[in-house]
């Protein structure tokens, strides 16, 4: 792969990645709000097109950008990255994301149809794992990566 595309596939994967990311944290947010006022029907109504167009809007397209281009780099410029330890850990993590993304799917399901008992406090605590497995791939990728 040419260096120069190598290096606009690395940008497109680390915006993909805080695009994505800004859903993880920002759609168990709104959970909380939605927990915390589900009397409140006009509140709720308005929260629920909030939930929908933050996850399908942004999640699900930053999500697909960050795998695909993540697996193109991959495959076409950075190989040798599968022999790496921390690489490792860095994919672990990313399979966490893509499985707590799918929960956060779920969550929202149970919201819109009215049958979520989920706490605002249990979302608040839930809220923290995107930002625990985020600190464990900028550690593999730039402390790591870099020491290698």
């Amino acid at each position: 792969m040419e260096y120069e595309t190598y290096l606009w596939l690395k940008w497109l994967h680390y915006a993909a990645f805080i695009s994505w990311m800004a859903m993880l944290f920002y759609l168990p947010r709104l959970f909380v709000y939605h927990a915390e006022h589900i009397a409140n029907n006009g509140f709720c109504d308005v929260v629920k097109i909030q939930e929908s167009k933050l996850f399908h809007g942004i999640g699900w397209i930053a999500m697909i950008i960050t795998i695909a281009s993540g697996l193109f780099i991959l495959i076409g410029a950075k190989p040798e990255l599968m022999k790496q330890g921390y690489f490792h850990m860095k994919l672990l993590c990313v399979v966490i994301l893509v499985i707590y993304h799918f929960s956060l799917g779920y969550f929202m399901k149970q919201f819109k149809e009215n049958r979520c008992t989920k706490s605002g406090k249990f979302f608040r605590i839930y809220n923290e794992i995107p930002t625990i497995i985020m600190f464990v791939i900028l550690y593999a990728m730039l402390v790591k990566a870099n020491l290698v």
